[in-house]
């Protein structure tokens, strides 16, 4: 992890251009900014939470693993974003329950946990900040779970392909890691997408989804 102080603070968190110089340049001095490379992790289970950190660019997947080894994605953070399960292990001084990893090269504004609650203790703005982070991250969450317990994983894995192929009509993607996306296991994926083979709406090849029939695939994400 490379650090840097250099950066424009209200670019980042304009509501602090509300707030005086003193306030201003005080944050600036303690906030800092980091850059952290694809594939590590920068939360693991159980950690202590020693800052927050608002993600200025690239992107950060947050998830959970059963004890079955099965994963499912709570949420991602990118640009602007920042983690609420963190925010929370901060403000109640509490470990972090979840898994965080850099999936895209992401640059950070790193907050010392210590600053963040007194910050949030002194000015409203921030608690501004953090309390709509949590309540629009807590929707999310909310969200991904209705989905897991109330929709099927057919429809789910069809709603996914859709958005992975917005773009171009292949997605490099493994069946394991669309498993590790819907909170299914890897068996259940691999058979429901023999089953989209079979009608034609897709075409496998090893680490590749091809989608042939799109039209389809949406008619079944919307069953």
């Amino acid at each position: 992890m490379s650090m840097t102080h250099q950066y424009d603070l209200t670019d980042t968190f304009p509501f602090l251009a509300t707030l005086n110089e003193a306030a201003i340049a005080q944050f600036r001095q303690r906030i800092g900014v980091a850059s952290i490379p694809a594939g590590q992790h920068v939360c693991r289970e159980g950690d202590i939470c020693p800052q927050l950190a608002v993600v200025l660019s690239g992107s950060v997947r947050v998830y959970k693993v059963g004890e079955t080894g099965r994963e499912i994605t709570l949420y991602r953070i990118g640009q602007q974003d920042s983690c609420i399960l963190t925010a929370s292990c901060i403000l109640s001084q509490t470990r972090f329950p979840a898994l965080a990893v850099v999936e895209q090269d992401v640059q950070v504004a790193l907050i010392p946990a210590a600053n963040l609650r007194e910050w949030v203790a002194q000015h409203e703005v921030w608690r501004t900040y953090v309390f709509n982070l949590l309540s629009r991250r807590l929707a999310e969450v909310i969200t991904t779970l209705d989905e897991v317990a109330f929709r099927r994983v057919d429809v789910r894995l069809a709603e996914c392909l859709l958005t992975l192929t917005q773009q171009q009509a292949q997605a490099t993607i493994t069946h394991q890691q669309l498993a590790s996306e819907l909170g299914s296991a890897r068996e259940v994926v691999s058979r429901i997408l023999k089953d989209f083979e079979r009608e034609g709406l897709i075409a496998l090849t090893r680490g590749i989804i091809t989608v042939q029939d799109r039209a389809g695939l949406q008619k079944r994400a919307r069953a």
